[in-house]
């Protein structure tokens, strides 16, 4: 590299002075920057003071700066919710007084339950059951007609409104035993409870099974919640075992796990979250997505 006795050397081609700088016989040229990109420079660096002194901008240890004027984007937006609930303060007046059934029943109040709902679920229930309500394992699929809990319109608020082994008081409560975890059958007999549920709906079981002995295995354990036909119990929250609709699965593996270690999936308790007319709204979208009883 060259000294910078070689500053002032003019370069012979573009007449241009050199910064002294030289690699491998390359002189750098001192080419000054053009005049609009310094001005845009300056101009940021204003525009970026304005900023940090009007705006929220900078993190403090228990908060963040505020600004000239307290700007706030969520108070901006609480604003136009109010102004919003101002525009539809008396559609969602009636929504929120009207019995489910009736809503049903009017036609303007079921447009705007279903578009309101449809919007809501979108929001809080889509990341769990899909945005079509399809489900996924472990989380029901809300299109067909097979409801852990019920799926009248009152069903399904109270559902949406105390959740599931939420923690709410009235939250739905039932739970899958761990028979295996818990020492209450061995592990051949959950093999053959297991083939027995798959046998239910008609599904192929393991050759060896004794399904006579697994069947009276499920009167002694299961029949309690699942029914002595195994129809199932929406007051605990029991599938019914004989639809071929599963929640988890129906491969003997996928069974095993739920007898081995038991299930209990939860919904949130939407009640302190939303207001009653929006989870009316909701109720009314998810009866209507196609498995609404």
């Amino acid at each position: 590299m060259a000294d910078h006795a070689h500053h002032a050397e003019i370069d012979k081609v573009t007449g241009t002075s050199t910064t002294g700088h030289e690699w491998d016989g390359i002189k750098e040229l001192n080419t000054p920057l053009p005049r609009w990109w310094i001005w845009t420079f300056y101009a940021c660096i204003v525009w970026s003071l304005g900023y940090f002194l009007v705006y929220p901008a900078w993190p403090l240890v228990n908060g963040y700066t505020t600004g000239f004027f307290n700007y706030s984007s969520r108070a901006e937006l609480a604003v136009d919710l109010a102004k919003l609930d101002v525009v539809r303060g008396d559609k969602m007046a009636a929504l929120a007084t009207a019995p489910l059934a009736d809503i049903e029943k009017d036609p303007a109040l079921l447009a705007l339950a279903r578009a309101k709902g449809k919007v809501v679920f979108g929001d809080n229930c889509a990341a769990c059951h899909g945005s079509g309500g399809a489900g996924a394992k472990g989380y029901p699929n809300l299109n067909d007609d097979d409801w852990l809990w019920g799926g009248t319109l009152e069903q399904i608020e109270k559902t949406l409104l105390y959740g599931a082994r939420s923690g709410h008081d009235d939250a739905h409560q039932g739970n899958m035993p761990a028979f295996g975890k818990d020492g209450l059958l061995e592990k051949d007999q959950i093999v053959q409870l297991a083939n027995y549920v798959r046998s239910l709906s008609g599904l192929s079981v393991r050759p060896g099974t004794d399904l006579a002995a697994a069947k009276q295995l499920f009167a002694d354990n299961c029949s309690s919640c699942h029914g002595d036909e195994a129809k199932g119990n929406v007051e605990l929250g029991a599938p019914n075992l004989t639809d071929r609709i599963w929640l988890y699965g129906s491969d003997e593996a996928t069974l095993i796990e739920t007898m081995t270690n038991g299930r209990g999936g939860v919904m949130p308790a939407w009640n302190e979250r939303l207001d009653p007319a929006t989870i009316k709204a909701m109720a009314v979208y998810v009866h209507s997505l196609g498995g609404g009883k």
